[in-house]
């Protein structure tokens, strides 16, 4: 239920769906509410048969560890809503990990159909555990990625991030940022063994102001640039694959390159207009083989 802010959309105003995904709804201080209508909404659809303070319990620790979770990610949550709009991202784990809820859902669904305890204990448990080795592999990350900072002299490098990539967590996107550049490396690090750094790009950090006057962009569309570098947590460069595109640096197919998986364009717009948020998912059979590569240390 909290993931039904994905609902808040606009047709006019792209960008309002991501500013409104994880936001209240994911906040700790929405969780009490939250979890009245989850137990709510449970309680008439099971026709009164169970008492709603029985479902207010698990829908109160359900709703609590979603948010939490989310947290995890790389994605970014405001926990902290109304208080800060700080984005949390603790970036332990992938948005998308099948190590990690695959054994929950087949716990939940063997504890289901079985009646029993014991599966969803012991998936809680795998869960747990690879959630502690998650936290242990982005501490890895960051200590490979601030070794290669320092010997390539970079001494003054700001912002040391480390995000793992899609569904796993050995391969890492890592980056800083260095006199108003951003550079970035894929970072392995194996279960066992040492971490290995790939060489990656470097690119000019976003100058939103010769941008928007390059494009003679009006107060609305300046205004949105503005609200995609908040949601971006200032991590913005001028695509250098499309013309007049703005894209979010923290992402990419192939965690060691300049290709950003989402961004918002500017170009050919009326007066007023909102920008244009689009999704770049190209992934051809070659990066394939080479993030696998990357991947399995090859």
């Amino acid at each position: 239920m909290p993931d039904a802010d994905v609902l808040i959309r606009s047709a006019q105003d792209p960008l309002l769906s991501l500013e409104f995904h994880r936001h209240f709804t994911h906040s700790l201080s929405f969780v009490p509410l939250g979890a009245a209508l989850a137990a709510t909404l449970v309680w008439i659809l099971l026709r009164r048969r169970v008492s709603w303070c029985e479902l207010y319990i698990p829908s109160l620790v359900g709703w609590a560890t979603h948010g939490l979770l989310d947290a995890s990610t790389s994605y970014g949550t405001r926990l902290l809503w109304p208080l800060s709009d700080l984005r949390v991202a603790w970036n332990w784990i992938s948005i998308i990990d099948p190590l990690f809820t695959v054994p929950l859902l087949l716990g939940c669904v063997l504890g289901i159909r079985r009646l029993m305890n014991r599966p969803p204990r012991l998936a809680f448990l795998i869960a747990g555990a690879y959630m502690l080795l998650c936290t242990q592999q982005h501490s890895r990350a960051l200590e490979a990625l601030t070794a290669e900072v320092a010997a390539r002299g970079h001494v003054e490098a700001e912002r040391l991030e480390a995000k793992p990539s899609l569904g796993n967590n050995v391969l890492f996107r890592c980056f800083y940022e260095l006199e108003g550049e951003f550079h970035v490396c894929a970072i392995r690090v194996p279960w066992w063994g040492p971490p290995q750094v790939f060489d990656g790009e470097h690119h000019p950090v976003l100058d939103a102001d010769d941008f928007s006057d390059r494009f003679d962009l009006d107060a609305v569309q300046r205004e949105d640039i503005e609200r995609f570098r908040r949601f971006s947590d200032d991590s913005l460069i001028e695509d250098p694959r499309f013309e007049g595109v703005i894209s979010d640096f923290r992402y990419a197919a192939m965690p060691g390159s300049i290709a950003p998986l989402w961004g918002i364009e500017v170009t050919d717009l009326s007066p007023g207009q909102h920008v244009r948020f689009s999704r770049f998912s190209r992934f051809d059979p070659e990066m394939r083989q080479r993030f696998f590569s990357q991947l399995f240390g090859g």
